[in-house]
This record gives C-alpha cells, sequence and structure tokens, in this order.
C-alpha cells in the first residue's frame, strides 16, 4: 500500500466512524446541542461533509455541482454547523456520502504532488499539494470525530465504536461509574492540595 493509499484509507474510515455516531438516535437527539457552543451531530456530519467540497473540489479546480447556501456570501455564520428543521437527516447523510464521492474521485485522479490552491488561506501558504490536503483533511475529520465521541456519550453513554471496542477497557456500567468518582475523587484531592493556605497574621 503506497501512501496516498494509506492516508485514503484513514480518511474513509474516520468519515464512516463519524457518520456510524447518528445510529440508533432519533431525530432530537442527532440534532441537539450538547455544549455551550451549540456542537450536535448532524451538524458535524455537514460541515465535514461541506469541508470536503471545498478542498477536494475547489481547491483543485474540481467544484462540486451540489450547492452549499450556507457557506455562501451573507451566509449565517456557523450555518454549516447545524442542521434546519427543514434539512433532514437523510439529506445530510447524502451530502456527505457524496462529498466523498467527489474527494474519492478527485484523490483517485490526481498524483500526491498535484498542486492546488485554497483560497480562503492566507496567500503565502494558499499554495498547496494533494498529499496536504489529505493530511489535512484527516486531522479535520479525526477532530470532528472525537467531538462526535463526546457527544455520544453524552447522549446516551455510548463510547468509541460501541460495545466490543478493543480501544475501550471492559467495564460494566457500576464499573464505568467507580472508575468516574475515582478520577473525580483524585481531581478534587489536588485541587485541595495546590489551592493556597490563608493564615491570619498574629496581631501587632
Amino acid at each position: 500500500m503506497d501512501e496516498k493509499e494509506i492516508l485514503h484509507r484513514y480518511l474513509r474510515l474516520r468519515r464512516a466512524e463519524l457518520l456510524a455516531k447518528l445510529d440508533g438516535l432519533d431525530e432530537y437527539d442527532v440534532r441537539r446541542p450538547v455544549t455551550p457552543t451549540g456542537t450536535n451531530l448532524l451538524g458535524l456530519v455537514k460541515h465535514v461533509a461541506s469541508v470536503e467540497i471545498g478542498y477536494f473540489g475547489e481547491v483543485f479546480g474540481r467544484p462540486h455541482a451540489q450547492p452549499l447556501p450556507w457557506l455562501e456570501e451573507g451566509a449565517e455564520p456557523d450555518a454549516d454547523l447545524w442542521a434546519t428543521p427543514d434539512e433532514t437527516r437523510d439529506q445530510i447523510v447524502e451530502l456527505h456520502h457524496a462529498a466523498a464521492a467527489h474527494s474519492d474521485a478527485t484523490i483517485e485522479a490526481l498524483p500526491l504532488d498535484a498542486p492546488g490552491e485554497v483560497p480562503w488561506w492566507a496567500e503565502d501558504r494558499r499554495h498547496v499539494t494533494l498529499q496536504q490536503i489529505l493530511v489535512h483533511l484527516c486531522v479535520e475529520t479525526a477532530q470532528h470525530l472525537g467531538h462526535a465521541d463526546i457527544l455520544r456519550e453524552l447522549i446516551d453513554g455510548t463510547a468509541g465504536k460501541g460495545p466490543g471496542d478493543p480501544n475501550l477497557t471492559l467495564r460494566t456500567g457500576e464499573d464505568w461509574a467507580a472508575h468516574r468518582n475515582r478520577i473525580e475523587t483524585a481531581a478534587r484531592a489536588a485541587a485541595r492540595a495546590a489551592a493556597p493556605v490563608f493564615r491570619r497574621e498574629p496581631p501587632q
């Protein structure tokens, strides 16, 4: 397997894992904001799809026909990071598949040293290669997959890739609660030890 195939494989795996974070959740849970800044699962899928269309499309002179009104000039800030009531889950998942197919075609058609230009980057670094963009998108997708990991765990307790994930220690729900409590106790003990000690000065 050559370098391009390795990078492409990692990107495909992270895409699939991101989409899997929607599995088994109802319409509310895939959309609801779980953090103070509104981060939500379906919005992450929408964002990653939109990013792929830009980086593997426009950057290499291979624009995608899919309109992305949430990225057009004058669009509401962060409109690519959440789904409106009129945008269905199926539409956003299909957008993700379409973006992936378009990206895959670009990756397969071009060599790693193929030149591209990222017009939304600073002038001194906007000239790139396919290799740079592949690495950039692997990192971008993995970062948002990490966000999705935490969101899914907060929504319904599902961690990692679900039951049987070799990267998770095998514990029961009770064991996980005890493990969390142990960490909480350690954090509180460390905070107490680090707190400044105030001593009353003796009267003059």
